[in-house]
């Protein structure tokens, strides 16, 4: 008979191999998996509620909120506050950092910082979409207000990272700095069960993800690295297949389980990339290191290395098997 663990059950076994853990950080996880099953309800209603479509306005970015944005902000948000171990989130949501108020919160260790609801405009074609948090421990006094020198850290000091994929199952992946593990959704018992344990990601893969509709935006090194992904070298398994779904979460996810490699470069209009690197790219590049591949943000530029001076500061990603980053290096080496 096959035994099922599940993520209340590992997080303790965790918790008992380190003899000075409080319980404070299964407590914070205990909220992520609260608000992840309440959103996998609402994902799950999609086009049969009136959760689907655009906010009617924009967050911090100019893009276009939409309700299910709104949605889970306020979930998490929510769900974080109760346990009074985190003193404040920040959120790609909101243009300021969020102070936790109560009492009990301004004892708590930790700072939370979250993508709510990545690929959310996927949501009205039934697209897989996902939640994406980082973890850091509070740098400013226990007991006093939360600072935004909490949430301006760089990414290797990361206490735990992951995200929740909304898709054909709900997961939820996460490390804490000793390897992946993920948990699938059981909504017949309503747990989250062991089901990816100590995930790796493979040293090389045949699948590239970039947004090829911007290739003449690109710098010079990836547009090289594109067109030797697209020639055919047998020894090399290439040509490689071109899988872009356009929700970070994803597509990270795949080729995190298959191999792979993610590009998100800066471009000609947006000199810095478009993703977030507080939000995004520092828990995905503490994931996939934890898994054996590797991120960077340019040649020898390593993602979790970055030390942030903005709440929504955005940075280039290049994040995948290793093999595979480590060619597209060599490509912006040579020609920029």
């Amino acid at each position: 008979m096959e035994i099922i663990k599940t993520l209340g059950e590992f997080i303790i076994d965790q918790q008992l191999e380190y003899p000075d853990a409080t319980g404070e950080l299964t407590s914070l996880f205990s909220s992520i998996r609260l608000a992840a099953k309440i959103l996998h309800r609402e994902v799950n209603k999609a086009g049969l509620a009136d959760i689907t479509g655009a906010a009617g306005a924009d967050n911090v970015q100019g893009e276009q909120q939409q309700k299910l944005d709104v949605y889970a902000n306020e979930r998490f948000k929510n769900a974080l506050a109760q346990r009074g171990v985190v003193c404040g989130i920040a959120s790609e949501e909101e243009e300021q950092f969020v102070r936790f108020e109560e009492t009990r919160n301004l004892d708590g260790k930790y700072v939370v910082l979250i993508d709510p609801l990545d690929g959310s405009s996927n949501i009205d074609v039934n697209v897989s979409v996902g939640t994406i948090f980082s973890v850091f421990r509070r740098v400013s006094p226990l007991g006093s207000h939360v600072t935004q020198e909490d949430f301006l850290q760089p990414g290797n000091r990361q206490v735990a990272a992951g995200y929740v994929i909304y898709g054909s199952s709900t997961m939820l992946v996460y490390s804490t700095g000793n390897g992946v593990n993920g948990f699938t959704y059981d909504p017949t018992i309503g747990v989250f069960c062991l089901s990816h344990p100590n995930m790796k990601t493979p040293a090389g893969g045949t699948i590239y993800s970039i947004n090829e509709g911007n290739y003449v935006h690109f710098p010079d090194g990836v547009k090289k690295y594109i067109k030797y992904c697209q020639e055919e070298d047998k020894s090399t398994q290439r040509p490689y297949s071109s899988r872009y779904i356009g929700s970070l979460v994803s597509d990270f996810h795949r080729n995190l389980i298959k191999g792979g490699i993610y590009l998100y470069p800066s471009t000609s209009r947006h000199p810095d990339g478009k993703l977030r690197l507080l939000y995004e790219c520092n828990p995905m590049a503490f994931l996939i290191e934890q898994a054996g591949g590797k991120a960077l943000a340019g040649v020898g530029k390593r993602i979790l290395d970055i030390q942030p001076t903005e709440l929504h500061q955005r940075c280039p990603l290049f994040v995948g098997s290793p093999d595979m980053v480590d060619k597209l290096e060599e490509f912006i080496k040579q020609h920029g």
